[in-house]
């Protein structure tokens, strides 16, 4: 641990020129700062006195979402509990403070040893629950030496990290040894945690989580934007796109609508702090364009061939409800992609580009039932126009897409059940 803390301290010194100034000039990286650098928001602590308590750390929006459900039914099972929710990201923050009011939200301290003890000397967690592949060696450390049992849940090994990991068997192996249980995705990233070092007989294959994320069909802005469509609407909904794929969907569109002008675009950044940016290229494209911002407050009748700005936080799962078809971002540059279950579970159609390794196993599933296309930028335009003319088609492969999603739901009890053994006698007595 010292090696490793040497390591950080050296990183944060030689960057802090870039970081002063990201600090001075955005406000996403002066969030929660203090507590970052170990002062306890005094609303956790005054949330956590005298409970017992469950940290669990979701790194940004996809974990927050995914671990949603899992918090829900935790605290179903531990009344009186608290599930203390930290994440790195300020969006991930936003997310978890309006999916979860009643645990207390905060942002992961850095991980330095004596920062990590002050949280845990005022969580006093029964147990450490880390979402997916946060391992962040200090918390480890500290939670171990406590006695504090570490579960790392809906766990999966990328096929881009898997050979790092490798590479570094023998430095992962003893901080791997100090987790108590492994809760894989799938047997494939079981397997690999095996073979990156982790104990063999801790590590189980329980499915993965985001198959149980069901977002309730309607929220306001959604049921104010359906009231809003022209009822012959054709809807592509673009959610969770990066830096890059929005110039490509912009000069994708001229084509789309020439050939159906009844189409309408839902352009939904991943990045908060990309929102302005998104709106200027709408603008310098020349098509008209209303924010979701102002759209919640002054609803207007919607434009056909227009672009609707999705500017808010949270509300993007239930906004693919309306969609005629979905493309998914974070695919059509090497990103790793994002998770097409959000609209598969609508029964919408699903595109997604061909970088999507950070969902293969559920892409792939969805390929083997017909419920989801691949497609390349260069082929972006064609697609959707033939999604778009050829309804029934693409109605069947929506179809496909709910079947799966479906069919692969189940994760969340099984992540319950074994949590709640690692507990134990504590869980127990204290129902």
């Amino acid at each position: 641990m010292g090696l490793y803390s040497a390591l950080l301290v050296a990183t944060l010194v030689l960057g802090a020129p870039y970081w002063i100034v990201r600090m001075a000039t955005s406000g996403r990286y002066r969030a929660g700062l203090a507590g970052r650098l170990g002062r306890v928001p005094d609303e956790l602590r005054a949330a956590v006195a005298g409970r017992n308590v469950i940290w669990l750390h979701a790194v940004s929006v996809g974990e927050v979402m995914a671990a949603t459900q899992l918090i829900r039914e935790l605290r179903a099972a531990l009344p009186g509990w608290v599930i203390a929710v930290s994440t790195t990201t300020a969006t991930g923050q936003r997310l978890a403070r309006e999916r979860l009011p009643e645990s207390p939200v905060f942002y992961l301290p850095l991980d330095f040893a004596f920062v990590i003890q002050r949280y845990l000397r005022v969580l006093h967690p029964k147990t450490l629950v880390l979402m997916e592949s946060e391992l962040w060696p200090n918390l480890i450390d500290r939670c171990a030496r406590g006695g504090i049992p570490i579960a790392v849940v809906n766990a999966r090994i990328s096929d881009r990290s898997l050979p790092r990991y490798l590479r570094l068997r023998r430095l992962w192996r003893p901080l791997l040894e100090k987790i108590s249980l492994y809760l894989a995705q799938s047997q494939e990233n079981a397997d690999r945690l095996v073979r990156i070092g982790a104990p063999a007989d801790r590590v189980h294959a329980t499915g993965n989580l985001k198959y149980d994320v069901r977002t309730a069909k309607t929220n306001a802005l959604t049921e104010s934007l359906r009231a809003n469509l022209p009822t012959d609407a054709a809807v592509v909904v673009c959610g969770s796109t990066l830096d890059g794929e929005e110039r490509m969907l912009l000069d994708a569109w001229p084509t789309v609508l020439a050939a159906e002008p009844r189409a309408f675009m839902v352009l939904a950044p991943r990045h908060p702090d990309r929102f302005a940016t998104v709106e200027t290229l709408i603008a310098e494209r020349g098509f008209s364009t209303q924010k979701a911002s102002e759209f919640g407050q002054h609803p207007v009748s919607v434009l056909p061939g227009s672009v609707f700005l999705l500017d808010t936080i949270g509300d993007l799962a239930s906004i693919y409800s309306l969609g005629t078809l979905a493309f998914v971002g974070g695919s059509l540059i090497p990103s790793g992609g994002h998770n097409p279950l959000e609209p598969a579970q609508f029964g919408v159609p699903v595109l997604v580009g061909p970088s999507f390794q950070n969902f293969r196993e559920i892409v792939d599933a969805m390929q083997s039932s017909d419920a989801i296309r691949i497609v390349p930028a260069e082929a972006l335009a064609a697609t959707i126009v033939d999604m778009l003319r050829h309804t029934s088609e693409a109605q069947s492969m929506g179809e496909h897409g709910r079947a799966v999603f479906e069919a692969q739901s189940g994760a969340t009890p099984r992540t319950i059940e074994a949590l709640l053994k690692l507990l134990g006698e504590s869980a127990v007595s204290r129902r």
